[in-house]
């Protein structure tokens, strides 16, 4: 399935958006800029979808962009182009210039501080190119698709994706620094249909990796997104109750995701969070503990440095329950009169403490109550912490499945989820810069008929 490229011209390219990189910073300096910084990348890629059998689009991609952002003092002004002929990078300098030199100035503005800049730079085995050609990935989907198809139920396709990328940046600024990184993640999906008289349900599975020797099968992608769907068949209502609900992991992923936009720079500077003040202070039980780790070999999420060339370093976010720090980058740190936590651009990987139960232990440890396997729409709060999002999944009984659930709503306050968890399984989704295992929440509100 899967073979190392042999025309990898990477470090070719790395050098060149370094040197166009460092040049176009020496020329924003010379038109009077007290510093600035450049963020410029390749992005390489094969989509191939396939449905029914047949193929539905092939998609070869090299996208290419450069922005550049000044600052004359405490003012400034930003510019990009997916042009790097020499024409097009001088007009991004003068624009960039031309809006520094007209904006308000800003106490908060500039560059990271020099001596956070990245000194080191290991290997994080982040590269695996995946030769792969158009029939290739052409029969790879089908062969995804048709062993979904395959499962008896199934009546139709949303069609199977073979997705191969490589990435390619480098970031450089006034200080002398320049960052290289290059990184591989490929990916495989399908989605399929089942139908009879009573309705028509639909589900999905994937696979992401960095290195397209660690897909799982292909066929049980397939399969497994067969078997989803088939389960959703004869999906009720449930009628309007409290009940204790668990998080399949990849929707538990969204939790911690709402936690981290209560708790980064941008919300906290705005003062439009509802974890405003709380570092120091409890806001999940006491054995709970995240760590961020950006120097994971082939994590989906790893780094050595941020978006700001800061160094990416190991540090607990929650830590007993308490919350550690905030998610900071230069910009928000000096908004709070705090440093920067390295998470300009985001977080990396984060791994959280896990408990024992695999996922058929953490249903036992539900009893009787939701199991939501999909969120949908928008209605979270991350000024008040009120949740409310429609669900779907399955009633459980006494630590069995039941029956299939959609159609409903689950909310609560993020206060309360949090501080009313009551585990989390050892079921980790590896597919994502979050690691999590299932969440079992103690008591929500479902609204249903």
């Amino acid at each position: 399935m899967s073979q190392v490229s042999t025309r990898d011209t990477s470090h070719q390219d790395l050098d060149r958006l370094a040197s166009l990189a460092e040049d176009t910073i020496r020329r924003a300096r010379a038109a009077g800029a007290t510093q600035a910084d450049v963020s410029a990348s390749i992005d390489i890629g094969l989509n191939v979808n396939v449905r029914l059998g047949e193929v539905e689009t092939v998609e070869h991609t090299r996208d290419r962009g450069f922005a550049l952002t000044v600052y004359f003092g405490q003012r400034k002004g930003s510019a990009s182009t997916a042009d790097l002929n020499p024409d097009s990078i001088q007009a991004t300098i003068d624009q960039a210039c031309a809006i520094a030199r007209f904006t308000e100035e800003d106490p908060a503005a500039g560059l990271a501080d020099a001596d956070r800049m990245a000194t080191s730079f290991p290997d994080l085995d982040l590269w695996h190119p995946w030769d792969l050609d158009v029939d290739s990935a052409i029969a790879l989907g089908c062969e995804i698709e048709d062993a979904g198809r395959a499962l008896a139920g199934i009546t139709n396709s949303d069609g199977s994706s073979v997705n191969a990328g490589q990435s390619l940046s480098v970031y450089a600024n006034s200080h002398g620094f320049v960052g290289r990184e290059r990184g591989t993640r490929h990916s495989l999906s399908v989605a399929l249909i089942a139908g009879d008289d009573d309705g028509m349900q639909r589900d999905y599975w994937y696979d992401s990796v960095r290195d397209a020797r660690s897909f799982m099968d292909p066929a049980e992608i397939g399969r497994k997104a067969a078997e989803r769907t088939l389960a959703r068949m004869g999906a009720r209502r449930l009628g309007t109750r409290q009940s204790p609900v668990l998080f399949a992991p990849e929707v538990a992923r969204s939790l911690i995701g709402h936690l981290l936009g209560a708790v980064s720079g941008g919300s906290l500077y705005r003062r439009s969070s509802f974890l405003l003040d709380h570092v120091g202070k409890q806001i999940l039980p006491s054995w709970m503990r995240i760590d961020e780790k950006p120097l994971i070999p082939r994590g989906l999420g790893s780094s050595v440095f941020d978006a700001e060339g800061v160094t990416a370093m190991d540090a607990p976010l929650i830590v007993d329950g308490v919350l550690s720090r905030y998610i900071l980058g230069s910009y928000s740190a000096r908004k709070l009169g705090l440093s920067s936590t390295g998470n300009a651009g985001g977080v990396h990987n984060l791994l959280v403490k896990t408990g024992d139960d695999d996922f058929a232990g953490m249903l036992k440890k539900l009893g009787t109550g939701l199991l939501v396997t999909e969120v949908m729409g928008q209605g979270v709060s991350i000024i008040t912490g009120d949740y409310s999002r429609g669900a779907s999944g399955f009633w459980v009984e006494n630590g069995q499945i039941a029956y299939p659930v959609e159609e409903i709503t689950i909310a609560a306050n993020l206060r309360d989820m949090y501080a009313n968890l009551v585990a989390i399984g050892a079921d980790v989704d590896h597919r994502s810069h979050i690691l999590t295992g299932s969440w079992l929440i103690e008591n929500m509100t479902i609204a249903g008929e």
